[in-house]
């Protein structure tokens, strides 16, 4: 069997406001809460998911609160940039007059790897980018959105993170992972250092990696703002079960198969200590709620469900998010 991951799948985040990120990442970016759940390792935390109108898997941008942890603060083995995908030029352009008009952080329409990109921060400095992906990758509008179909986030891509040696990642991209080496491109933070590409096998941005090397940063310290990891597509379960036989040949320690009845994971850390999941894209978010409700009800996974009353007594009130 050819194992080939197809794109990015999710990247979950760090909140500790829950009700302002539902606000900013609905009401600011347009964005539909497709899930509301919570985080099954910790259920005293929500789980919020974001995504386009389908909830199509690369689509989810997703975020444990944890209203008690400080801020990020910033350095490197971490995640450094979340793209955003939008379908053309004006769309940027769009999105930088709604930014300054709603008085969200941002920069001036710039290009990088070729692409124009526009790069803001949420109101928890949450390092994010629009990128113009010239319509490649999936995206579907969702209609209830407050931004225009023609200019909403499409889904994620590129994801680039930051460490302070490339060897070791490359080998596992390039080795283990499947992940070709495609080009580099000057590092706008340091121009003298370049921008490493790691593609998969699906299309445009939303299959692609990027891996900054920047050995004069700190460690980051994870927090509010930051990311928590990256989570990278298989097609179905067979392809999922053979990775996980191939992580563990190659020595890697991996969580084992992990049932998050929406999609099945597995996670382990690359060589600079960034955590990576593997996700398939099945069974999806309308296993327990048809397309039109998503979002509006605290969903549990079956396994969760006979704890339903404890969970929801010592999560925030459902009306503030």
């Amino acid at each position: 069997m050819t194992l080939q991951l197809t794109g990015i799948h999710h990247l979950t985040a760090v909140t500790a406001r829950a009700a302002e990120n539902y606000a900013f990442y609905t009401q600011t970016l347009g964005m539909r809460l497709v899930k509301k759940t919570v985080n099954q390792d910790d259920v005293r935390a929500y789980h919020l998911f974001y995504a386009d109108g389908l909830a199509t898997p690369g689509s989810d941008l997703t975020f444990f609160d944890w209203p008690t942890v400080p801020r990020e603060q910033r350095g490197s083995h971490t995640i450094t940039l979340t793209g955003l995908r939008v379908g053309s030029a004006a769309s940027l352009a769009w999105w930088a007059e709604r930014f300054t008009q709603l008085g969200v952080k941002h920069g001036a329409i710039s290009e990088r790897d070729g692409r124009a990109v526009l790069d803001f921060e949420d109101f928890e400095g949450q390092r994010l980018c629009l990128v113009d992906d010239g319509g490649a990758g999936e995206g579907t509008p969702w209609f209830d959105s407050p931004v225009p179909a023609e200019h909403q986030i499409r889904g994620l891509g590129p994801i680039t993170m930051t460490v302070t040696q490339l060897a070791p990642t490359d080998i596992v991209l390039s080795k283990v992972m499947g992940m070709e080496a495609s080009r580099t491109y000057p590092d706008p933070e340091e121009p003298q250092r370049s921008i490493h590409v790691f593609t998969m096998a699906g299309e445009g941005p939303a299959a692609e990696l990027h891996v900054a090397v920047r050995p004069d940063l700190p460690y980051a310290r994870p927090g509010a703002g930051g990311v928590h990891h990256v989570a990278f597509r298989v097609p179905n379960q067979a392809e999922h079960s053979a990775w996980e036989v191939r992580l563990r040949s190659v020595g890697i320690q991996t969580s084992g198969i992990v049932e998050r009845y929406y999609f099945r994971s597995i996670y382990f850390r690359e060589p600079n200590g960034i955590l990576f999941e593997l996700a398939t894209d099945g069974p999806g978010f309308t296993v327990d709620e048809p397309l039109e409700e998503l979002g509006k009800r605290l969903a549990l996974p079956p396994f969760l469900e006979p704890r339903r009353a404890d969970i929801e007594a010592h999560l925030k009130p459902l009306a503030t998010i």
